[in-house]
C-alpha cells in the first residue's frame, strides 16, 4: 500500500502531523474525542497523497507511446535519478565557488536531461550512456572532490586531480544534451528540405 502512494516519508510526516491534530482538537479545543479522530484520519488521508513524490512519467499520455519504449526509458530513469540527486547534494556540500559551479552545471544538466527524456520516452537510447554511466560516475567524482575538500589538510595535487575529471566532463555532459536535442529534431531537416521543393514548385522560388 505504501509503495502505491509514496515513500516512507509522506506517511510519517502525514501521521506525525494527523496525530498532533488529534491531540491538538481533542485537548486543546475540547472537541469531542470521535469527531477529532474522523478529521485526523481525514487530514492523514489527504496528505499522504499530498506530499507522495511525484512518479515518473505523471500526465504523460502512455497510450499513445510503445510499451518497450517506456519501460526501457522507466528502466534508465530509475538508475539515473538517484546518482543526479546525489551529484545536486554534492554541489550544495562544495564551498570552492568555481568548483560548486562547475558541479552545480553537471546537476542542472543531468535533470534537464532527466526532464527531457520522462517527457519524450522514445528519446531514451540517445542518451543511454549518459544516464547509465556519466551521470553516476560524476556523483562519485563531486562526492569524493567534496571528501578530499572537507579534510583538514586536503591534498592540492589530488584536489586539483579530481578538479580536472569535473571540467572534462562538462564537455561530456553539453555532448550528451546535445545529442538528445539534435535526436528530438528528428525529420527536421529533411521537412525542411520538402518545404523548399514545394516552394520553388508552387511560388517559383
Amino acid at each position: 500500500m505504501r509503495g502505491l502512494f509514496g515513500n516512507d516519508w509522506n506517511w510519517i510526516a502525514a501521521g506525525a502531523v494527523s496525530a498532533a491534530l488529534l491531540l491538538g482538537l481533542s485537548f486543546l479545543t475540547h472537541f469531542p474525542f470521535l469527531v477529532s479522530a474522523i478529521i485526523s484520519v481525514l487530514v492523514f488521508a489527504g496528505l499522504v497523497f499530498v506530499l507522495a513524490p511525484r512518479q515518473l512519467f505523471e500526465g504523460l499520455d502512455l497510450r499513445s507511446l510503445s510499451g518497450s519504449k517506456v519501460a526501457f526509458a522507466r528502466e534508465l530513469l530509475a538508475q539515473a535519478q538517484p546518482a543526479a540527486d546525489r551529484l545536486a547534494a554534492a554541489a550544495r556540500s562544495i564551498s570552492d565557488k568555481d568548483m560548486q559551479a562547475k558541479v552545480k552545471n553537471l546537476s542542472d544538466i543531468a535533470a534537464d536531461v532527466v526532464s527531457r527524456v520522462e517527457a519524450k520516452p522514445e528519446s531514451a537510447p540517445a542518451v543511454r550512456r549518459f544516464l547509465t554511466y556519466y551521470v553516476p560516475q560524476a556523483a562519485e567524482v563531486a562526492e569524493g572532490y567534496a571528501t578530499l575538500a572537507n579534510r583538514r589538510a586536503p591534498s592540492q595535487a589530488r584536489l586539483a586531480s579530481v578538479g580536472a575529471v569535473i571540467t572534462k566532463l562538462q564537455d561530456a555532459f553539453v555532448h550528451y544534451a546535445d545529442s538528445l536535442a539534435d535526436s528530438e529534431l528528428g525529420t527536421l531537416d529533411v521537412d525542411l528540405r520538402l518545404i523548399q521543393e514545394s516552394l520553388k514548385e508552387d511560388i517559383g522560388r
